[in-house]
């Protein structure tokens, strides 16, 4: 019983393992894209998704939101082992009711969704499911990751002396991690760090 009561103490204080809390369920939504195709939370099953929230034209804030989001893209499917799993780029519009049209310009890459809705979507997506502000006027760059089973892994709101880009990449990585070992005894393992709340 002792040494099971200090490998515990062990385990939770040198973290041999790390995972990413299960924060909350992401939202539901049903939300247009920059095609004018619906696009709905439960396209994101089985799939890791980085969320992001601007407003169109916020000028240089909003060009770094895209180009962190594009070299997390391009650096997990180069450097991290997802397991099979997909990845995929969402960004919500924080104005509402904009043409799609509008967004094809904004987005201008084919495998990113850039989604567009009412206001009251957007507060309910943005607002009371991420916990952001909905408001273009308050817009402050963060992330979110959802896993597969559409549970928030991470939140990102506040700027940190690591890069975002890097910072998103490590996390999408230990996640990683978790999805390759989610079966047989390594499961075990991941879920004592759970337990212990071993998190990066």
């Amino acid at each position: 019983m002792v040494l099971l009561a200090l490998g515990a103490m062990a385990f939770a204080y040198f973290q041999p393992i790390q995972v990413l809390p299960r924060i909350r369920l992401a939202p539901g939504y049903a939300m247009v894209d920059q095609f004018d195709d619906m696009v709905t939370s439960e396209d994101g099953r089985g799939v890791i998704t980085l969320y992001t929230f601007v407003p169109l034209g916020c000028g240089e804030a909003c060009d770094r939101v895209d180009d962190t989001m594009r070299s997390v893209r391009d650096r997990v499917g180069r450097d991290v082992d997802l397991g099979g799993t997909e990845f995929r780029l969402v960004t919500v519009v924080l104005d509402p009711d904009v043409a799609p049209a509008a967004l094809v310009g904004a987005a201008g890459d084919d495998d990113w969704s850039w989604l567009t809705g009412t206001a009251e979507q957007i507060e309910n997506v943005v607002g009371l499911g991420f916990r952001r502000s909905a408001d273009p006027a308050y817009f402050t760059p963060s992330y979110a990751i959802v896993d597969g089973w559409g549970m928030i892994r991470g939140e990102y709101r506040y700027q940190t002396l690591a890069d975002d880009a890097d910072k998103l990449v490590r996390h999408i990585d230990v996640l990683g991690g978790e999805l390759r070992n989610s079966s047989g005894i390594a499961s075990f393992a991941y879920g004592a760090a759970h337990v212990f709340q071993c998190y990066p």
